[in-house]
């Protein structure tokens, strides 16, 4: 069992990392972590006593001040430093910095030198040290006018605004949950290794992005998105990861409560009712099921797949929730009137037969189900 603790767990990247951890319990303890524990010398010795690897993603990366993005990048790493001096602790420090390393902005001045004071202090105490060296990120619950240009036109699209563009450059972009990949491989590799040679101490790791894409050409993606999707219920091709990866991060910006449930068009004449109820650029599979009153179906979620509910015939309630927090979102959806609920990643869901004779729902799902990599993981809505 690794001891793993994240400071900014509670950030973009952070949030990633600590849900992810949290589907292998077996292998990995989430040590808690809270931004106040940097103004709290005896917390903070608490927390890096207790890690047997710390991933370092606490930092600020916007203020009007780039002196203060600067000072509080390098004080937080001081502060990691000294409770680790302190404790007399050697956890295996993962730090994110950024590919601005090498560009002439202080932000990208404070990765590079906090880095270079992990290294330092990796060698000084015969410690593990990896700097990853970042490109930007992208996907689900990123901040918009924060994290990235991909939250903000997420956000604009989803939310009636215009996005506009302001330079026209090439974006080398990772998912985050890519990313996350790359922290999981090397919190493994510390504990089937636990070698502390001096290749070790100062790893700079160059973190490969897996797409490159103009700016003008990811808003046309996402408009697309936006007109087939947004507009019609319509799944764009989710064949390509990056587009899949694109695409599940849009939809986590739609407002549910607003959006669900998206009524089909049921059209009715003398031989009876006819209605569409999924429309795809994809594949994936179809399945039909009935749930008698009272049941209910799911508690699970995804990371990556893409899922639709439509209701048929009978009533139902279903629900979601995001992992890792409380608000539960609820809808009602009735045969009558068809309609379909879609199943962000993230979400856990489930379906409940409210009425009283048999539930009719048509499920969708982006994948064939595969055993061995059956991306469902349960949890209580």
């Amino acid at each position: 069992m690794i001891k793993v603790g994240i400071t900014g767990q509670s950030g973009f990247i952070g949030t990633h990392l600590f849900n992810t951890l949290g589907l292998y319990p077996d292998k990995f303890e989430r040590v808690p972590f809270e931004d106040t524990f940097f103004d709290n010398k005896l917390k903070l010795s608490e927390f890096v006593r207790g890690c047997d690897v710390i991933v370092h993603l606490a930092a600020m990366n916007r203020h009007n001040s780039p002196e203060v993005i600067y000072s509080t990048n390098i004080g937080l790493v001081q502060k990691l430093i000294e409770a680790c001096e302190i404790t007399k602790s050697t956890p295996h420090i993962i730090f994110s910095s950024s590919t601005q390393e090498e560009r002439d902005n202080l932000y990208g001045k404070s990765k590079k030198e906090g880095r270079i004071l992990f290294e330092q202090w990796a060698s000084k105490n015969n410690a593990i040290f990896s700097g990853f060296v970042i490109p930007n990120v992208f996907g689900p619950f990123g901040k918009p006018y924060y994290n990235s240009v991909v939250a903000t036109f997420c956000h604009q699209l989803t939310h009636g605004e215009e996005p506009k563009i302001e330079v026209d450059g090439e974006l080398n972009l990772i998912y985050v949950s890519e990313l996350v990949n790359h922290f999981i491989e090397k919190i493994v590799f510390h504990s089937v290794t636990q070698s502390k040679n001096s290749e070790l101490r100062g790893e700079a790791i160059q973190i490969p992005h897996t797409a490159t894409i103009k700016v003008s050409s990811l808003l046309n993606k996402l408009n697309e998105f936006k007109a087939n999707y947004f507009e019609k219920g319509v799944f764009p091709n989710l064949t390509d990861s990056f587009e899949r990866n694109l695409f599940n991060t849009f939809v986590c910006y739609i407002d549910h409560n607003q959006f669900f449930p998206f009524r089909l068009e049921l059209k009715t004449d003398d031989r009876g009712s006819f209605v569409e109820t999924i429309k795809l650029n994809s594949g994936g599979q179809i399945s039909f099921s009935t749930t008698k009153p009272g049941i209910t179906r799911g508690n699970h979620f995804h990371t990556r797949k893409s899922e639709r509910f439509a209701v048929i015939k009978g009533k139902a309630i279903i629900e979601i929730r995001r992992v890792g927090t409380d608000k539960k979102i609820t809808f009602e959806l009735d045969g009558s009137n068809p309609s379909f609920v879609d199943m962000p990643i993230w979400f856990t869901h489930n379906i409940k037969n409210i009425g009283s004779e048999d539930l009719y729902t048509i499920f969708w799902i982006s994948e064939h189900f595969n055993a061995n990599d059956p991306d469902t993981f349960f949890e209580t809505v």
